[in-house]
Parts: C-alpha cells; structure tokens; sequence
C-alpha cells in the first residue's frame, strides 16, 4: 500500500502514511493462555516488551535480555547491518523486503506488490486480482520504471559536520538552508564517481544525531510470484488491522544488476543479483512463548513529539485525513464499478487510502476515547515540572515545549490553505506533472549545489521516471474526478483559505462548482500533459520563458501556483529550521528524564525490534486470543465472495488435508498468521520475521485495531504485530500455486503432489 502516497506541502498538511498494510484475520475470539513468557530459560521474571524500535548499534545493549529470551545467533552480528542477518534486509522504498536466495530472490508482503502488478494488468490479463507465477526467469516481469531495491552497505555519524554552529545562526529560514547546504554537501561527496550508489541523511532524537547512510540501488526489479487476491488479500478491508487473521501476505520479487554484479538500468540481458546474505528457511517450528525479531525500515512514529503535536493531530489532521480518503474511495470504487479499465488503474489507491483510513480512525480512537491524548498531556506536564524543579535543567531545556507550542501554532495560521493546495495537486496527478515541469525550468540553470534537493541531477532519472511511470495509472476520468472532488473540498472553507488556484480556475467567474468543473473539462480537453513522451520532454528542455508563452492549460495554471507551493516551501523550512535547535533539547530532556535507553522515532531507516509470540486479551472482559490462526478457519471463513473468496485450489487442498510437513503440531494442521508483542509501524510491511536463530519464520504485515495509536504512545500489553507464517507461504507454493521452483530456490523442498 505504501505506493499510493499523497504529495504534501504544509507540514500541518501531511497526508502520506507509508505502509503498514492490511494482513491476515477471523471473527471471533479464541481461548488461549496471554501469560507473558519468562524473561529467559529457568526463569521466572515475566518479559513484557518496552516497545522501541532499535538502531543496530544500540543492540548490544540489548545482549543480555535477548540471551534471556533464546537468541542463539551472535549477539553482535545484530550491531552490524552489513553482517547476517541484517544484510539480508532491504527497502523497496516504502516497504521492506530481504533477500531469500544467493540469486537474488526477494520476499515481501502481497500489498507491497500492488504497483507492480497493475504495471502488467489489462482488463483481459487482471494480475491485480489472479496473481502471477513466472515458471521460468525469462518469464518474470518487471515491475516498472520506478521500482527499486535499496541495499544498506555503510553507516557514518556525521553530527558535527551537518550541526557545528547551526545555534550561531539567528534566522530560522537561514538556518534550514544552511543546514541543507551542509547535507547536500555529504551527499553529493558520497555519491561523487559511484552511480550504483544512493546516499541520503537521516536524522534521529528530533535532529541531534544524524547519520550519512550509503545504499546500493537497483534499478531492474522484477515479478517473480504473487498469489492469488484470495490468497494474499483474503478477507480485505472487512479483516484489515484485526485479529485473527488468515492473509497469506507475501510475494516474490527478483533484482537483476549488469553481468558485474552493479545495478543497471532494466535490460533483457541483465542478470540475478547475487547478494552478500540471504536469509534461510526456518530449521525448527515457532511456538508461543519464542524470541522472535523484526528487522526493517519503519516510516514514521511520533512518540518523541509533544502535547501539542498531539492535538493537533486529533483536532485537526486526522478528522481531515479521514473525510478525505473516505470522499476519495467512494469516488473511485464508483469510477471502477462503470469502467473496468478504470478499476485497475484505481485499485493500488483505492486500496493504499482505505488502509491508511483505517489506521487513521485507530489512531484517533486511541487518541482520543483511548484517553492516550490526554495521558501524553499529562506525561509532558511531569517533564516540565521536573525540568523547573532544578536550575541547570530549566536553563539545559527550559522554554522546548513552549517553543514548539508556538512554532506549532504558527503553522496552524495557514494550515487550511495549505492543506487544500496538498489536496489538490494529490488529487489532479496531471496538474502535479505541470507544477514538476514548471519547477525544473525554474531550478536547471542553477549550479546543481544551489538547486531544491529533489530537483538536483541525482534525481532527474528518477522525475522522468515517476512521469513514465504515471502512464500506467492514469485515466482522464480519474484524474478529473479526483480534482474536482478537491476543488469542491476547497470550496467549502472559508473564503479566506480558500487557494487562489480556485479563482484563477475559474477564469473570472465565480467560483462556483459547476463553474470549476467546467474548468476542469476544459483544461484536460485543451492540455498536451496526457502523453507521457511530451511531459518528459518538456522536464528535460522546457525553459521557463517557453513555459510562459506556453498556451497549455495545465501549465498556465502550474505557472500560477508556482509562488504559492514556494510560499509553502518557505513557511515549512522556517519551521524546520526553527526545529533544528529546539526539538533535540526536548527529546533529550525527555531521555534523561526516563533515564535508560530510549529508541528514536522511526524515519525510514534500519531497525530491529523483538520480543515474543504471544496472544493477547482485546478487552479486560473478553476471552483471550490465542497467537495462531489455522488452515481451517479459513475454510470455514470462506464465502467465494470477495473478500473472502479463497481460490477453488486451496480449498480443495484443505478439504483433502493435503498438509504435507507443514503442520503445526499444536494445531494439527497448516498455520497461517501468527502474532507476536514486537512494536512496528508504516513501512514495515513486508519486514522479514526472524527466530532465535536469524532463520526467517514469517514476514510482518499489520498491526492490531486495539493499539493503532501506539505510534504515539507504545501499549505492551495489547500493541500486537501480525506476520504470515513461513509455513503458510511454503504450503500455498507446495500445494496450491504450483511454485516449487521458487520453494526450491529458498531451500525448501516440495513434498506434495
């Protein structure tokens, strides 16, 4: 789901939520023992997981308590994210993945392939829905211009030379700049003379660590096997962020590089990738009470944000999150109901915006009739008053919190606005492709130091590819709609908020929907920007004087937004800037005041987190869940109807009980989801699941309802992570898909007819 993100500009205007994504699910509760396991073996302290989403360096750390628990690999390869395990782990760029043969084979959620497959979709040929299985490589289809695999290969702290007296610099807007000067600077260095390589800054405990990471990325990725929708997607949005679960949610990539082993541009004669690591088939069965660890990229949490962060989140920025994205999918389901080619465009939105819907309702109910937001409140009321409590802390941290209330309420002035510009150009992708040509005129002539970071040379191949790859989900009548459902969402602010874009629309009208839709008819009528060979002709060569005689609608309309999305721009820096000096004093006033060791908020970067398989109780009332769903209530959850129309294949198998060695003794029959206590969030989906031997047990998919606002506040005693179990994905590919090839080549062995 991660692929269907909104474009942003206001911070207070986000709307992008990587994925965590739909999973696994059953509808009722079943008897099961929610003892916490004990600490370690022979002993009898209960471990309850912390929450926390660790950087490989603060594993050693945690040594003693994972020995406690089982682990039974070298504590320090858990350090090294070049070493085994780790090394076997990667991004696809909003989802994780690893790789799980020496040719290059990578694992990965069902979700995380949404993108893919539509890529290589028609009405008659419905991958979205039937999945795909190449039985030779020659047959493996690839997944498009802007799929990627990112390799992790080094890590450098380069806090001094990104923060070295950033406080000696009065402006805020100044201070953004110069501090992206810097990072540009490392950027550009890392990069310089190695094109197989993509370096990027990421910065930890609100801007007081920052690290220069080095990834290799490959640009060839390739469709290798992805089951059937009722296999991957069963029980839909009806069973998404619930427990129990029955998803089989996995699919199988490819990367393929040059015959040097390098990444290259996709080619017919490419070859495998032959990683450094993979990661091996499990050696014994899970059960509950077993270590069990996650390693990934997680997008976002806020855990080290403040009281007022939170309400603004629940005041505000999620109620609008949820009206859009509930507005946005009837729109489109009805689109897709009328045309089945639009259907498949829509379907990897439709499908990330009921996601982030759901998580998004969980976060306010958490927040909100959870009490979480007031418990947050209240939390930050005992940190001041420990920080006024001692004079060289009041003058170490005194003022953050004040200081962030106050940026925060100067974001807000403009936060209507900005959002309905956000909505916009999310919503009209071929208005956004305009803004994207208009801005790289403005930024070509520069010296590339001096260019927008998104607009330097690095990333021309990829905004020429983003506009390649715009083709396949495109539709007129998508994009009109979805613009007009914008327009009219402006429409109903107050007049003061409301975008000049509506005015200029409408031409000298009033602005009036039936106006503006007219408008709208007319721009897609009239524009040029519908054919992909002239958007990306025009990105690379358009000057702005040729883009300012250019009579094209939707570059008239690009040109006049572009002081608005600059304007935009600088009240975000500003922001960050202002940032940059007063969020780390908070966060580290906030790690003292813990005291231990504290986890900094996920930003897309590697993590590991761990605990155990365990079940959990929903409510202090209710029975409790056990941590395995089974084959069998599947079967019995099984209607044929979509979302819960299992194909004939595997019924048939479960009905003949044609189980093969993937019983789970426990059960007696085939495992399918299991849940463990791990703390995950966006952008873990597709995350490998790991044993106490680093041997891959399952891949992480979901999370529970019950703790969705667990991104602001860890809940250990119902925060549930969701994985398909490994022996699920082996028994579909042995007894229902027919995927022994791919079995084989992760060292598995076929043992059903």
């Amino acid at each position: 789901m991660f692929q269907s993100s909104l474009r942003s500009r206001g911070l207070l205007a986000l709307f992008a939520l990587s994925a965590l994504a739909p999973g696994c699910g059953s509808e009722r509760p079943q008897a099961g023992d929610t003892k916490p396991p004990a600490s370690g073996p022979g002993q009898g302290a209960p471990f309850e997981n912390p929450g926390g989403m660790w950087l490989p360096e603060q594993m050693a750390q945690h040594k003693d308590q994972l020995e406690a628990l089982g682990l039974e690999i070298d504590p320090e390869s858990l350090t090294d994210p070049m070493a085994s395990p780790l090394g076997a782990v990667v991004s696809l760029g909003g989802c994780s993945a690893s790789f799980v043969s020496p040719d290059g084979l990578i694992a990965t959620n069902h979700h995380c392939s949404t993108r893919a497959l539509q890529h290589n979709s028609t009405p008659e040929q419905d991958l979205l829905t039937n999945g795909y299985l190449a039985r030779t490589r020659a047959e493996e289809k690839w997944a498009g211009p802007t799929a990627r695999v990112f390799v992790t290969r080094a890590f450098r702290d380069v806090t001094g030379e990104v923060r070295r007296g950033i406080e000696a610099i009065p402006g805020d807007l100044e201070r953004y700049e110069e501090l992206e000067k810097r990072k540009k600077q490392l950027v550009s260095a890392c990069e310089e003379g190695r094109p197989e390589i993509r370096c990027s800054i990421a910065e930890y405990f609100g801007g007081s660590k920052v690290s220069l990471i080095e990834q290799l990325e490959i640009k060839d990725v390739r469709v290798v096997y992805v089951p059937h929708e009722g296999i991957g997607n069963f029980g839909g949005d009806i069973d998404n962020w619930r427990w129990p679960r029955h998803s089989g949610d996995f699919a199988f990539f490819r990367a393929y590089v040059g015959k040097d082993n390098h990444p290259a541009p996709h080619a017919d004669d490419n070859v495998p990738y032959r990683p450094a690591h993979h990661l091996k088939l499990a050696s014994a069965p899970l059960n509950q009470g077993d270590l069990v660890m996650v390693a990934g990229y997680p997008g976002t949490t806020n855990r080290l944000r403040t009281a007022a962060e939170v309400e603004s989140a629940v005041s505000w920025q999620y109620p609008k999150r949820v009206s859009f994205y509930e507005e946005s999918i009837a729109l489109l389901e009805d689109l897709g109901k009328r045309d089945p080619e639009a259907r498949i465009k829509a379907q990897p939105t439709i499908q990330g915006y009921s996601n982030y819907l759901l998580k998004t309702r969980g976060l306010l109910e958490g927040l909100v009739e959870g009490g979480l937001a007031k418990e947050k409140a209240k939390l930050e009321g005992e940190l001041k008053a420990w920080i006024d409590a001692d004079p060289e802390r009041k003058a170490a941290y005194g003022g953050a919190i004040e200081q962030i209330a106050a940026a925060q309420a100067e974001l807000q002035r403009t936060r209507e606005h900005d959002a309905a510009v956000s909505e916009i150009l999310s919503s009209a992708r071929l208005l956004d492709a305009a803004v994207t040509i208009v801005r790289m005129a403005e930024e070509r002539p520069k010296p590339d130091a001096e260019r927008e970071a998104e607009y330097q040379e690095r990333n021309w191949e990829r905004l020429e590819q983003a506009q390649a790859s715009l083709q396949t989900s495109y539709g007129r009548a998508i994009d009109q709609s979805t613009f007009k459902l914008a327009v009219k969402r402006a429409l109903r602010l107050d007049p003061k908020d409301r975008p000049a874009l509506l005015g200029s629309l409408a031409g000298g009208q009033a602005p009036t929907e039936p106006a503006l839709g007219a408008a709208i008819d007319a721009a897609y009528a009239g524009t040029a920007l519908e054919d992909a060979a002239t958007r990306v002709k025009l990105l690379k060569r358009a000057t702005i004087e040729e883009l300012n005689a250019s009579r094209d609608p939707l570059i008239r309309l690009a040109l006049e937004l572009a002081p608005v999305d600059k304007a935009i721009e600088a009240r975000d820096k500003a922001y960050l800037g202002a940032m940059s000096l007063v969020k780390p004093r908070f966060v580290e006033a906030l790690r003292e005041y813990r005291g231990g060791l504290l986890a900094p908020d996920a930003n897309g970067t590697l993590r590991i987190t761990y605990g155990t398989v365990r079940g959990y109780r929903p409510e202090l009332d209710k029975p409790a869940y056990r941590p395995f769903t089974a084959l069998s209530e599947l079967v019995k959850k099984n209607t044929g109807k979509p979302p819960f129309n299992a194909p004939e294949a595997l019924l048939e198998a479960a009905r003949e009980k044609r189980f093969g060695p993937y019983v789970d003794d426990d059960l007696g029959e085939v495992p399918v989801c299991f849940l463990s206590d791990l703390d995950i969030t966006n952008g873990n989906s597709g995350s490998a699941t790991l044993n106490a031997r680093g041997e891959l047990v399952g891949l992480a998919f979901d999370g529970n309802y019950e703790a969705m606002a667990s991104d602001w506040l860890f809940m250990p005693s119902i925060t549930r992570t969701i994985h398909v179990d490994v022996r699920y994905m082996e028994w579909v590919m042995d007894a229902v898909s027919g995927a022994d090839d791919v079995l084989k080549e992760m060292g598995g062995t076929p043992a059903l007819p």
